[in-house]
């Protein structure tokens, strides 16, 4: 058995069974990818799929086993190679972020710009996508890190740490009436047109759960992924707008007024993972402690050795 057999193995996977895409994720032929599987079943002395004819139909009992071995197999060849690069070279190489846009755009500059200063060596390369693309991204090792509100810890191959904790905010011009008043209630935005983020982004869970519990059913003219976009609709007077406070701390003095959000809507966690078992170079763990001052090295080693559940905001 080899490297490339188990490789197969898991793009099968990966791919609904499609020996055909798989081949082509693979660069390679349908018919070589075919025949390796098979010889891996034969040395195995069990089937991994269920076949009706040539095409696979599902993963049989003892090929789920194999699978998991597989992955452990393969993910441990990764840290291998993450081993030799972090010795060969300590302060340098590609630190690879996945996170939405949120993240990318106001919360990440800062720490990015640190984490470059102290490691010069080190370049950047961000990968943006909703919560669940960045989950993913994480899974299939495209990135070593990600960072998003929604979605991170609900799925069993990432260990997640919350990071920081966040509240949205109201944002409506200077003219309009809910502008002078200082304490709003759920019952006052949901008699307006709303505009805020499509649901799988930033907290947009929390928003819904909110007016859900009051009974009331808000009126959403428009939903975007981008706080800008948002503020640029508001500022058109199409609604009133609810973003995370992270993109109105410039407003203070703009033609936007900004009332926080927190006690109508709750708060909200953002939550940095890593995937399980992952060996993670020096600078990785550097940048976590940027993010957030309640990481720190020893605290994510000791989540991704199984005591994740250990620690809470």
């Amino acid at each position: 058995m080899n490297l490339h057999q188990f490789r197969f193995v898991q793009e099968a996977v990966r791919r609904n069974l499609n020996l055909t895409e798989a081949a082509k994720a693979l660069h390679t032929s349908q018919p070589g990818v075919s025949k390796a599987i098979i010889e891996l079943e034969e040395e195995l002395g069990v089937e991994i799929f269920a076949r009706h004819g040539k095409r696979l139909k599902r993963v049989t009992e003892p090929g789920e086993h194999v699978l998991k071995s597989i992955e452990l197999i393969m993910r441990e060849v990764g840290n291998l190679k993450r081993i030799g690069e972090q010795f060969s070279a300590q302060d340098s190489g590609t630190l690879s972020i996945a996170t939405t846009h949120t993240q990318a755009r106001y919360v990440l500059p800062v720490p990015v710009a640190q984490l470059r200063e102290a490691y010069p060596k080190v370049n950047v390369s961000l990968h943006q996508g909703s919560p669940d693309q960045v989950a993913r991204m994480v899974i299939d090792e495209v990135a070593e890190i990600g960072i998003a509100t929604e979605s991170l810890a609900d799925y069993s191959e990432l260990v997640t740490l919350p990071c920081y904790e966040w509240q949205h905010a109201l944002v409506v011009p200077r003219d309009h009436p809910l502008a002078q008043s200082e304490r709003l209630t759920l019952e006052d935005l949901a008699a307006e047109p709303i505009i805020t983020y499509h649901p799988s982004f930033t907290g947009r869970t929390r928003i819904d759960q909110a007016f859900a519990a009051k009974k009331l059913s808000p009126r959403i003219a428009l939903e975007a992924i981008d706080s800008d976009v948002i503020k640029t609709y508001v500022r058109l007077g199409l609604g009133l707008g609810i973003v995370a406070e992270m993109a109105v701390r410039d407003e203070t003095n703009s033609d936007l007024v900004v009332r926080p959000l927190g006690h109508l809507i709750g708060t909200n966690v953002a939550r940095v993972a890593f995937k399980k078992g992952a060996y993670l170079r020096n600078f990785v763990f550097r940048f976590a402690e940027l993010l957030s001052d309640r990481l720190d090295r020893n605290l994510i080693g000791k989540a991704l050795s199984g005591h994740a559940s250990d620690y809470d905001l």
